[in-house]
């Protein structure tokens, strides 16, 4: 199998795992959400960043939670990677602690905001055990 093709593959995996849908539903979810296009992108894309050995995955969750907080107006994303990051051995403490250290370099209203996204999320999922 071709390299293109196996980094596609492994975007394919990444995106159910984080999705929580079946691996054959990652490339119409794409579709309905932001066209096929942007999904055939994200998905080659998602093979390379997620895929690599000098990171764990729970850090590159914890890094992905930071730069969608502080980025701000990412609300879905970060619910979703959110529930990635448990999945991935991140405690609710590390996230608020996260959202905590976040407020001093990115500042109060995008931490707080990130932080009560992240609290909704994490209390959906506890509710949901």
């Amino acid at each position: 199998m071709p390299q293109q093709d196996r980094r596609y593959e492994q975007g394919l995996d990444i995106y159910a795992s984080q999705f929580q849908i079946p691996r054959e539903e990652v490339e119409l979810w794409f579709a309905e959400r932001v066209g096929e296009r942007f999904g055939n992108e994200a998905i080659h894309s998602a093979a390379g960043v997620w895929v690599d050995d000098e990171l764990s995955l729970r850090e590159r969750s914890l890094v992905v939670i930071a730069a969608l907080i502080t980025q701000g107006g990412a609300e879905a994303q970060l619910r979703s990677h959110t529930r990635w990051a448990i999945q991935h051995g991140s405690t609710r403490a590390q996230l608020e602690a996260l959202a905590t250290l976040l407020s001093v370099y990115a500042g109060g209203p995008r931490a707080s905001n990130g932080l009560m996204v992240v609290r909704q999320e994490l209390t959906s999922l506890e509710t949901q055990q």
